[in-house]
């Protein structure tokens, strides 16, 4: 991806209320689920999408291994894709 190409950016609000901007990198599915990609300048993060269409909100990933597991898979993927 281009890095001049425009993105979505959203603020996320951590538990103990530090706001941050993310840019959203990705959005897939996995093991029948859907998460979002998000980058800052020192960051990324997977955050797991729930809702349904129209009423989506972002649920954090509390555990690190997992969140861990889903990035390192998502990389793989993109790795891996065929070149456009």
């Amino acid at each position: 991806m281009a890095h001049d190409e425009p993105r979505d950016y959203i603020t996320v609000e951590d538990d103990r209320g530090n706001r941050k901007d993310f840019a959203v990198e990705a959005l897939f599915d996995m093991n029948d689920e859907s998460y979002a990609l998000l980058t800052a300048a020192d960051e990324t993060i997977v955050m797991k999408i729930e809702g349904e269409e129209g009423d989506q909100y972002l649920v954090g990933i509390s555990d690190p291994s997992e969140s861990e597991a889903l990035l390192a898979a998502y990389q793989i993927a993109v790795e891996h894709a065929p070149a456009e």
